[in-house]
């Protein structure tokens, strides 16, 4: 019973590190929430009809009540020796992993598809709310200039949008090098200032590593979850038969 009762433990501390996580990710979703306002809006279209998909707030408050759950629940299960309770665990880390392992899949399987749909959402906002919504505008800003990048793709984006249209034919200053106003688009095509998308996926790709890496440890720890709470499940059931 000493190994069954170090592992209980191992399961208790496990998940009350889990439920921590969950508080802190909750704390910060209803900061960003509360004040960040300006990070509820990334991209022009969706929140000017009030359909926010890109909310940080909200998403890191849902992933931390499912984490301060999940944690409970495992606790719970762990310290009262519930069968019922260990099995609805590994049920749903088990479902967590396939679906994080099915993303994975998609993603490297599908990515020139999954850039068709974020161009096809993110030129819109350089056309249309580029230089009119102030919020996505400084988002935009920011990132370019930042990443030394322009639009999504590269200065094409910005042909025949309402800024170029209001600024008399420039560009934003980010999209040539000289990185000053006005930016014409034959000083732009000159420049060939490479598109955010393109410097983030490069980003990605330098640390691929570190990303597979974050990744892989996150995979052992749920496997090792699975692993404990069954255990404990079957000692459990031995114990009752």
């Amino acid at each position: 019973m000493g190994c069954f009762t170090f592992v209980k433990l191992m399961m208790v501390l496990f998940n009350l590190l889990i439920s921590l996580g969950g508080l802190t990710l909750l704390a910060m979703g209803i900061w960003v929430t509360v004040d960040g306002s300006s990070f509820l809006k990334l991209l022009g279209p969706f929140s000017s009809q009030n359909m926010q998909f890109v909310n940080v707030g909200f998403f890191c408050i849902a992933i931390g009540i499912l984490l301060v759950l999940l944690g409970l629940l495992g606790c719970c299960g762990a310290h009262k020796e519930s069968k019922c309770l260990l099995l609805t665990f590994f049920s749903i880390i088990l479902i967590i992993f396939i679906a994080e392992v099915a993303a994975g899949v998609v993603a490297l399987a599908y990515s020139s598809f999954a850039e068709g749909i974020l161009k096809a959402w993110a030129t819109p906002t350089l056309q249309n709310d580029y230089g009119q919504e102030p919020v996505v505008t400084k988002i935009w800003n920011t990132t370019m200039t930042e990443l030394r990048c322009c639009g999504f793709t590269n200065y094409t984006d910005f042909l025949g949008s309402n800024f170029e249209k209001e600024n008399g034919g420039s560009l934003p200053p980010s999209c040539c090098w000289t990185n000053n106003a006005p930016c014409s688009p034959g000083e732009a095509e000159r420049s060939a200032v490479q598109g955010c998308f393109e410097h983030i996926l490069e980003v990605f790709q330098e640390h691929a590593n570190i990303v597979g890496g974050i990744a892989a440890g996150i995979g052992v720890l749920e496997i090792a979850a699975m692993i404990v709470s069954m255990y404990l499940y079957c000692r459990l059931d031995k114990r009752v038969s």
